[in-house]
């Protein structure tokens, strides 16, 4: 499993966010403070506070790809 810590600042930064996590058959989890949606559901991610850093659970040990794709969306 892998965590770290993104941010989507745009409509289109969500969808290329989903688009890129649905080509991938691991699960990939969203937490902002108390809430942990799917990544792969847009609707989750809107429900979510979208102003501050989203942390992300990847549960795959082989996620190299997939971090490298989502690379511009990823905060320290």
């Amino acid at each position: 499993m892998k965590t770290f810590n993104l941010l989507l600042n745009s409509i289109n930064d969500v969808k290329d966010f989903v688009n890129t996590v649905s080509k991938y058959d691991f699960d990939v989890d969203l937490t902002s403070g108390r809430y942990v949606v799917d990544a792969k559901s847009i609707m989750g991610i809107f429900s979510l506070d979208l102003g501050k850093p989203i942390k992300v659970e990847v549960h795959s040990d082989d996620c190299d790809k997939f971090v490298d794709e989502v690379k511009k969306f990823i905060v320290d």
